[in-house]
């Protein structure tokens, strides 16, 4: 389509990967923020991880129930890290009864001899 001389080129409105992936599969809207259904997970697969990377855990549905959910490797790493003696201390201060005094006893007892 030509356009008369001296008009301005209109803008075309820019749509979003994840719209225009919702529109191409048959006009269905695209799911919410973090919520796909397992076909169209399956179908956009590299669209999922990139927004588990960038927005956080991607929830996938099958038969309309939460079924799997898609982090990024950091967060997983940072949930699998094994729980460490300052771990423990810093739930324990945040506890409602950190400033529950108790009575801290210690006795001297006998020490063994053991070969090694």
């Amino acid at each position: 389509m030509t356009q008369p001389a001296g008009a301005k080129p209109s803008r075309r409105s820019k749509t979003s990967a994840r719209a225009k992936a919702g529109s191409k599969a048959g006009g269905r809207t695209p799911p919410p923020s973090n919520r796909w259904r397992l076909q169209d997970a399956k179908a956009r697969l590299s669209e999922v991880v990139r927004e588990a990377q960038e927005h956080g855990p991607q929830r996938v549905t099958l038969h309309g129930r939460d079924a799997v959910v898609v982090v990024s490797a950091a967060e997983f790493d940072r949930m699998q890290r094994p729980v460490t003696g300052h771990d423990i201390v810093r739930a324990l201060q945040a506890s409602p009864l950190a400033e529950v005094e108790f009575e801290r006893r210690s006795f001297d007892a006998p020490v063994r001899d053991v070969e090694l």
